[in-house]
């Protein structure tokens, strides 16, 4: 078997003392502009099943999901439970740390799509959490990633650090291939007004039938 090209230190970050201490503080803020952040709710509303349980993953205050009751429900799961209570698009919602456990705490094929929204960067164990991403999706289940050229320089790993736009969208759909758990991936550049607005991309792919 071909070893991984994904080496221990390509996750290392600056900042290595407890993610949940530096989250423990609630940050109602938005990392994007409002432009990219309608460029998302769009995709993501295009993209998503409607009717479907859908899971947000690595959520906070706001999901940046198409709020028109649309989906059977949407779950979250975050850092800070402050942030989490604020979201009035979750009916349900978890604090977990995926960098300490990836294991996520939802049943085999429980959702119908699954989102992460700018904070994939911060990942230090992504192929794991892809992998269970997968498990708790139902068969062909849209899986989003978003990204922009955004983040907290202390947190996110050193192999985010090192790539450009284009290189974080190849690095996520390597995380989506080693996780064996999804079907092609494809980019899609969100970004609105070039130049002017955030810059915003994502990577779907399918989770696999069997």
């Amino acid at each position: 078997m071909a070893e991984s090209p994904l080496q221990p230190q390509h996750f290392r970050r600056y900042d290595e003392a407890d993610d949940a201490e530096f989250y423990r503080v609630p940050r109602m803020v938005t990392h994007i502009d409002d432009a990219a952040i309608e460029a998302v709710r769009r995709f993501y509303g295009d993209l998503l099943p409607r009717g479907e349980c859908i899971l947000d993953l690595m959520s906070s205050w706001v999901s940046h999901l198409p709020d028109d009751g649309r989906y059977a429900s949407v779950t979250g799961l975050g850092m800070n439970a402050e942030e989490l209570a604020a979201n009035a698009q979750l009916a349900h919602w978890v604090v977990q740390d995926l960098n300490r456990e990836a294991e996520l705490p939802f049943d085999d094929g429980a959702f119908g799509g699954a989102v992460v929204t700018v904070s994939v960067q911060y990942l230090t164990r992504p192929v794991e959490v892809f992998a269970e991403v997968g498990r708790v999706l139902r068969a062909r289940a849209p899986f989003a990633v978003t990204f922009s050229n955004r983040c907290f320089p202390t947190k996110a790993v050193a192999a985010w650090q090192m790539l450009d736009d284009a290189g974080h969208a190849e690095l996520v759909r390597m995380y989506f291939r080693l996780s064996k758990r999804f079907g092609p991936s494809e980019v899609y550049d969100l970004s609105p007004d070039p130049g002017v607005s955030d810059p915003v991309y994502a990577v779907v792919a399918g989770r696999l039938s069997y």
